[in-house]
């Protein structure tokens, strides 16, 4: 009988594990929010993920749980972990993608590089931090944020009012995150694989490129990122993998400081858009490998099949018309490039895509990549 993974959310993420699941011989199911969504050519379930019972339900026909995003609550994944179902990553890693103070402390706890930070409960406390960092601060919501939502960057404490007003409301008090305004030359992922036995294999640094707090593109390798750098990049990665027990793909996005150091920006435990090159440009793409670590099958290769991979996101779509539309354009005009779609209906700013073109020649590489997304858009 084929092992059977089961993916929590139908999103694009779990939509693109689906080439990879068929090719392996496993059997991919997936628990949908709602129908139609992009993983629905695997969904044997809709559901509220945010339901003991319904996650429960889904979970007790697959051999292992993994997810699309992290937002599963704890009290699902223990009742998934109660009822010993495997779970990777587990809710004992999870946690710290789910909240970023308990991230900040624990990776301060292991030793790892980040900027300095301080958990804020008022506007006056805030205003302390302000102050002994020149005035600027990065401020977060601990929860649920992605793609630049629930990111500040604030220059006095009344800026983030409506933040602690919304956790005055809740009643469960709490506190923001405030960071310091790191000054850095780039921004860089480290992409990692681990899988339950212990297994760890890293992918190249990459260097991506953010635009209104969204990844836009990424080129892997990182320009300019080997020897002491890529090494570096890689022992900070494996060190939170094992440090946080993490299984599976992990992604560490990293500032590199203007002053060359890296220090690490965010989490997350899934595959990650900085990923996606891996699909066309590596040997193991990040899907396939994610699959075989919560598995716990040996991991495959990481490295590139070519010397440069650039990835450009379809961001927005078409005003009229469907995406596919203009497949055949885009395929005409630029044959080395591989478009990947994500079944979502266009909308200002959404990801319902992405490019990925391979070669030996980066400016050729960045060039065709961006043209052939272009295609995609008005």
């Amino acid at each position: 009988m084929a092992l059977r993974v089961g993916v929590v959310g139908g999103g694009q993420l779990a939509r693109m594990m689906i080439a990879p699941a068929v090719e392996l011989g496993v059997e991919l199911r997936v628990l949908a929010e709602e129908e139609g969504m992009s993983a629905s050519l695997a969904a044997t379930a809709v559901g509220d993920y945010r339901d003991a019972e319904t996650v429960l339900a889904f979970a007790r026909d697959v051999d292992v749980v993994t997810f699309d995003h992290e937002h599963v609550p704890q009290d699902v994944l223990q009742t998934l972990v109660d009822a010993s179902i495997p779970v990777h990553p587990g809710p004992h890693a999870l946690r710290f993608a789910q909240d970023k103070l308990q991230m900040r402390a624990r990776l301060q706890e292991i030793g790892m590089p980040q900027p300095e930070w301080a958990a804020v409960t008022s506007r006056e406390e805030l205003q302390a931090f302000l102050d002994g960092h020149g005035g600027s601060a990065v401020v977060k919501t601990p929860r649920g944020g992605y793609d630049g939502k629930g990111v500040r960057v604030v220059h006095a404490a009344t800026e983030a009012d409506d933040w602690f007003a919304a956790l005055a409301e809740d009643g469960r008090g709490g506190a923001l995150l405030a960071e310091e305004l790191v000054d850095f030359s780039r921004e860089l992922a480290q992409q990692i694989a681990r899988r339950p036995s212990g297994e760890v294999r890293a992918y190249p640094v990459v260097e991506t490129v953010q635009r209104d707090g969204v990844c836009a593109e990424v080129i892997a390798p990182a320009p300019r990122s080997s020897g002491r750098m890529a090494d570096v990049a890689a022992r900070i990665g494996i060190g939170i993998a094992e440090g946080l027990d993490v299984t599976g793909m992990l992604a560490v996005e990293l500032f590199e400081t203007t002053d060359e150091r890296l220090l690490v920006n965010e989490l997350a435990m899934r595959p990650h858009n900085s990923g996606h090159w891996s699909q066309d440009g590596g040997v193991t793409s990040q899907f396939e490998q994610h699959l075989r670590a919560v598995l716990d099958l040996p991991l495959g290769d990481p490295e590139p099949r070519a010397e440069w991979s650039v990835m450009v996101n379809i961001l927005g779509g078409p005003a009229e018309g469907a995406l596919e539309d203009r497949f055949a354009t885009a395929m005409a005009a630029h044959p080395m490039a591989k478009v990947h779609t994500y079944g979502k209906a266009p909308r200002p700013g959404r990801k319902v895509g992405h490019v990925n073109v391979a070669g030996e020649d980066l400016d050729e590489a960045v060039y065709q990549a961006r043209a052939a997304a272009s295609v995609f858009l008005d």
